[in-house]
């Protein structure tokens, strides 16, 4: 049981770190670029800040998504996707799978070059959409940790 303990520690771990960053890039970064930063240079400083954060953020998502493995197969508990009332474990494999499509598939394959050249053209809507974007992610995030804690406690 032991060992189950540390991959729950763990997994708490990485989803800290992972939806605070986006927290972060969302509430702090943000809007800190658009309102002290002039807006012909706010793109290039939030892709630089950003992509400090990149590795990290990688990092994180493999461990939640590895830990959450993990437990879900040392607990026998595949059945819990056949059951309705176990929602928020779809829930939570969503958003794994939406941050891993977004870190790992779409961001090298053309996200990187869509900002680029969106950026060129009209920088402030361009960050004005990434904004949003990351506001509807951390929502959907934050609702999903939330419902995820009820349920793993048997409130949900």
């Amino acid at each position: 049981m032991l060992d189950m303990s540390i991959a729950r520690a763990l997994h708490v771990l990485a989803i800290v770190h992972w939806i605070g960053g986006v927290s972060f890039v969302t509430l702090v970064l943000l809007p800190g670029i658009r309102k002290f930063v002039a807006p012909t240079d706010q793109a290039d400083l939030f892709s630089r800040v950003e992509s400090a954060f990149s590795w990290q953020a990688k990092l994180s998502v493999t461990l939640a998504g590895l830990t959450g493995f993990y437990m879900t197969h040392s607990l026998a508990a595949w059945g819990r996707f056949l059951d309705p009332g176990f929602w928020w474990m779809h829930a939570m494999v969503t958003i794994w799978l939406i941050f891993s499509l977004v870190l790992f598939v779409f961001e090298p394959l053309f996200l990187h070059n869509w900002f680029e050249a969106a950026v060129a053209v009209d920088p402030v809507r361009t960050l004005n959409r990434v904004q949003i974007g990351h506001y509807i992610l951390l929502i959907v995030s934050a609702v999903t940790i939330g419902a995820a804690l009820l349920g793993a406690h048997g409130t949900l």
